[in-house]
Formats: C-alpha cells, structure tokens, sequence
C-alpha cells in the first residue's frame, strides 16, 4: 500500500482521487493548498504527490522544486486545466514525473498512478530556461498533450517528426524543441525541402566544392554543417529526393557529411527535426521514401490536431493575433464574430485565423471586428489531395504494367531467357531521356541525380543511342 498526497484546492478531485485510491488499496491525503501540502510533505514519507497548479497562494510550479527538496525520491504528476507550453516545460524540468491535463478519467489518472509507483521518477534538465508561449497558443486536453511531449523530448538529442495540416504550426514547435533544448545556444537553421530544386536538393543540404557543376563557381558548406552545434529543422521531408535519402541516413549515423564533387567528408553535429503533412508511411510503402530513414527520423513523434479539432482554443488564438496585428490601434472582436471563427473548419489552420484576422482589422474603421469584416472560408485543398493521389497512382499504375507485362512474356511461346535484360531496355532510354533532359543534356549532373557513376552512364548512353554532353 501506498501514501499519496493530493494537492488541489477543488474539494471534487480530491473526493474523486481519495475514492480511486482507495479502490487501488492506497492510503490518500488531503491539502487545499500547496503550504499544507509542504507541511505533510515535510512530516512523512510520501510515495506519491498528485500537484495543480492553480491554487491559492503559493502556486503549483513554486511549489514542484520545493516539494522535491523535502522528498527527491517521491513521483509528483502535476495536474492543470490552463497550462501552456512555458507550464509545461517549467515542470518538467523541476522533474516532474508526469503532467496531466484536466478534465482527465479515472483510467487515465489509474494509469498514471500505476506509473509512478514502478517507475523511477522523471530528472529535472541541469539547465535553466525562461519560458513563454512562444506562439504556441492553447489550453484545450490535446494541446496539453502536445505541450508535454515538447516539454519532455526537448532536453535530448533524439530526432523528433511533427505531423499535422499544412498552417497547424510545426516549425513552432520545432522552434520551441530547439528553444528548450541544450543546443539552444547554437543555431537553428530552417528549409523547406519543398521548396528546393530537386537538381540542387544535395548541394543545399551536403554543400559542394568550386567547379563540381555547373555554376558551382565556389565552395559552399551546407546546410547540415551550417547547423554544427545547433538544429536542423526539414520541413515537409517527404519531398526529399530518394539519393540524397542515403546521404541523409548515412549523415545522421555517422555524423559527416561528403559535399559535392569532394572526397573528404566533413564532420558535423546537429539534432535533427523533421515535419511533414504528408503519410509518409504510405510514401514508404510506395517505394518514394526509405524505410531505414523513416525510422530514424520518426523516433519520437509529435501530432498536432487541425484547428477544427480545438475551436475553444480559438478565443485565446484570437486574442494573440489580434494584439500583435493591430498596430497600436485598440480592437474589439465582437461576440457575434468570435462565434463566426469558432463555427468555421479552418481548413488552412491557424494560418487561415491570422490571414482572415488581418484582413478584418483592415475593415475594421471603427476599432470594433465584426462578421462582415471577415473574409469567407477557404474551400478544403481538394486540388492539393488530388494532385497527391494521382502521383501515387501513377507510381500503382507504373508497378502493375510492369507485373502484366513480365506475367505476358513468361507466358509467350517462345520462353523468353533473358527478361530481364529486355525490361531494362524497355524502361531505362525514358528514363535516362527524361533525366539528361532536366539537366541540358549534362552527363555528370543527370549521373549523379539518378545515382550511377558518370562512365556508367556514359556507357548506357552509348548503348542506346543517346546523346549527352561531357
């Protein structure tokens, strides 16, 4: 049997949790504050401390590191109802064992005490941080969730994969990982991936010499060297071409990286972080993303939920933008437009409320925000899923040709011996067609694209006819 101390000034939960401890055959106490409950902290021994936040006088995140000076060894899982990013960082660093948002069941809260009980509690991170929101807004139980899992993995060096909508905020939530991290003195270097060449993706991230292509008119470090020290976040990593997927895994194992047209790796120590809208489980399986990457970048993941999922957070989000896009001016949103932007799906996310929030403070004369100053809904990005799918489909469509046609030929009446050197002939002058095609005929920037040695190529060229340029 176990002793455990609630700390929680609303007479229900301490009802509540002395009945479940009781269930579980523990012994359960009782403080309406945190003074009473450093007293019985301070008079016997506890196995577990159940801690809000909010209480009267001395609050929940003072009393955490006092609670673990009086007893080091004791779990204390700290409970909130208005917590936010700097929140949960501040506790976990005063070595909480675990933070729970209210309104929580009794399972859960069941789990979480069995938890505590068996194993070794949490160890504050050795340094500092002051904390705020950094824009990270929310008080709804799944953004708890998210601020926790923040809170916890930002002290490591583990790689870290934020999920989520186009517009929920994932480089955010990079940012703040890096924020409260120990790199947080070194640089935090940002790419969209998407956004990059597919021809140039390798000597952006890898760096390159002079003169190993063209217009490489001088050296360039990279941006995985760039982030020596620091962070590397990639944004919408599924876009990442799959050669330089090898170089990539091969940077986070060995920590060097190998620039462009050079033989001497160059060492670098960065975390990386990754965020991507898309299913890259889907994209693996497809034969579009490695599998061995995907579980290294996907070593502990962070999911965060569309805005349609956590409207009553909309209020406070509101309030934030509105505060920082007004200009000085003094601006009221009307009750009648709050429920307007709380009603929508948001399909743009948090990105969308800012967009229509700046564009209603420009029609708002008279300091007051009303429905008809904002702009309609967004339509759902229905063009961006069906580009996706017929991608996808064409990749399906590719892979079945290929099976109808091996099962045609393995069934012809002339038993075909060397099949697979008849595919190749088939598929392969498209192929190097397309890529010498994208690099102005240039044999050494299309080898290295598609991942065959120069002479290689130059020799598969010469077999079926192609020209390209040296």
């Amino acid at each position: 049997m176990a002793t455990i101390l609630v700390i929680d000034d609303e007479p229900s939960i301490c009802w509540g949790l002395s009945e479940l401890g009781k269930r579980l055959k523990h012994d359960v106490l009782s403080a309406s504050s945190a003074e009473v409950g450093l007293e019985i902290a301070r008079r016997q021994r506890l196995d577990l401390v159940l801690l809000d936040v909010r209480l009267p006088g001395m609050d929940g995140v003072t009393a955490l590191p006092r609670l673990k000076e009086l007893a080091p060894a004791t779990p204390v899982v700290v409970m909130t109802a208005h917590g936010d990013l700097s929140t949960a960082v501040d506790v976990v660093r005063h070595g909480a064992f675990d933070y729970v948002a209210k309104p929580f069941d009794l399972t859960q809260i069941e789990r979480v005490i069995e938890r505590s009980l068996t194993e070794e509690p949490a160890t504050a991170s050795p340094r500092g941080v002051s904390a705020d929101a950094d824009g990270i807004i929310g008080h709804t139980p799944v953004m708890q969730e998210v601020f926790k899992r923040i809170a916890l993995v930002a002290p490591s060096n583990a790689c870290v994969m934020v999920g989520g909508e186009s517009g929920t905020g994932k480089e955010l939530v990079a940012r703040a990982i890096h924020r409260y991290s120990r790199r947080s003195n070194g640089p935090f270097v940002a790419v969209n991936v998407a956004a990059l060449s597919p021809t140039l993706a390798e000597s952006e991230l890898f760096g390159h010499v002079r003169g190993s292509f063209t217009g490489a008119d001088q050296t360039r470090s990279g941006l995985l060297v760039e982030a020596d020290g620091g962070t590397l976040f990639l944004d919408e990593v599924a876009d990442i071409p799959l050669p330089v997927q090898v170089k990539l895994l091969r940077a986070l194992e060995q920590g060097e990286v190998l620039p462009v047209g050079s033989g001497r790796a160059v060492r670098t120590n960065f975390r990386l972080l990754t965020a991507t809208h898309q299913d890259l489980i889907a994209k693996t399986r497809s034969g579009e993303f490695r599998h061995d990457l995907y579980y290294r970048l996907a070593t502990f993941q962070i999911e965060l939920p569309p805005l349609r999922e956590r409207r009553d957070d909309v209020p406070k989000l509101v309030d934030y933008f509105v505060q920082r896009l007004a200009e000085g001016r003094t601006v009221r949103v009307s009750h009648e437009a709050l429920r307007e932007l709380q009603s929508r799906d948001w399909h743009g996310n948090v990105r969308e409320l800012r967009g229509a929030l700046e564009h209603a403070l420009v029609l708002a004369r008279e300091a007051v925000i009303l429905p008809e100053h904002l702009p309609p809904p967004l339509a759902p990005h229905r063009e961006i899923a069906i580009s996706a799918a017929d991608e996808l489909t064409a990749t399906e469509r590719l892979r079945e040709m290929i099976r109808k046609w091996t099962e045609e030929r393995l069934k012809a009446g002339d038993s075909p011996t060397a099949l697979y050197e008849e595919l190749l002939a088939l598929v392969e002058p498209p192929f190097l067609r397309a890529a010498l095609q994208e690099f102005n005929g240039q044999c050494a920037a299309a080898a290295r694209i598609v991942g065959l040695h120069r002479t290689t190529l130059k020799k598969k060229l010469d077999q079926y006819g192609i020209e390209g340029k040296e």
